[in-house]
């Protein structure tokens, strides 16, 4: 291992998923030095989560490269307005602008964009196909792998969709920005959008929506630059 970093990690899930699917990513910035904290979302609502990003970022012992993937970017663009945070680093992952929220980002999609199959909701809680996760969620991770996490699902509340963000931070804190060319999930040019009105730097990465499991070196190595730039003064 590398010698200790003066910035910490912490990585923010999405939707559908926990804080597990982040363990190669976590492996590869712990052995370029990185303390890393991963926030376990109840995804119940918008304040419930940034709650619990707050929670973790409280803790922190020095600033910190806050990480989203998926939903996890709308989190870390409410979140991310807190203190210890030097920069964000979003993943495949929706980045709102003050007043938005999932449903709004995703109510008239693009013709021809792919549908994620997302069931009718249960008691107020939204769940994927488990026959489609492979192929809308995780095409290029392991079927086994995938069949786990497809049949591990966890309950992302419809309410955590219509919560809209007061402040987006990505306006006031350097931001990063991995593209997923061949998301099924969120359209990569939908990605594109949203980097690019954050201003972030964007890296385009050839994988999945879940190309934080797929790939977690080529998200390690987004993290480590936007370490680099907080370090090279570029982000305080």
């Amino acid at each position: 291992m590398s010698k200790t970093q003066p910035y910490n990690v912490v990585l923010v899930h999405g939707g559908f998923v926990d804080g597990s699917g982040w363990r190669g990513v976590h492996k590869a910035l712990r052995h370029e030095g990185f303390n890393v904290s991963i926030v376990q979302n109840p995804t119940l609502s918008l304040a419930d989560d940034v709650a619990a990003t707050t929670l973790v970022l409280d803790a922190q012992d020095q600033p910190a490269i806050l990480v989203g993937h998926s939903y996890g970017g709308v989190v870390i663009t409410e979140a991310g307005n807190h203190p210890k945070v030097a920069a964000l680093v979003y993943i495949a992952a929706f980045a709102p602008d003050k007043g938005e929220s999932v449903a709004a980002l995703i109510k008239d999609p693009p013709p021809g964009a792919p549908v994620p199959p997302i069931l009718p909701p249960v008691n107020g809680f939204l769940f994927l196909d488990k026959a489609k996760f492979h192929s809308s969620f995780a095409a290029d991770v392991d079927a086994d792998e995938a069949a786990f996490m497809a049949d591990s699902q966890v309950p992302w509340g419809v309410a955590a969709l219509s919560g809209e963000i007061s402040q987006p931070a990505w306006k006031t804190k350097p931001s990063y920005y991995l593209v997923s060319t061949e998301d099924k999930m969120i359209p990569p040019d939908a990605q594109r959008f949203m980097s690019k009105r954050a201003g972030a730097d964007v890296i385009e990465e050839r994988g999945s929506h879940a190309i934080y499991v797929s790939r977690p070196k080529a998200v390690a190595s987004l993290v480590q630059m936007a370490a680099n730039d907080a370090m090279a003064g570029k982000a305080m």
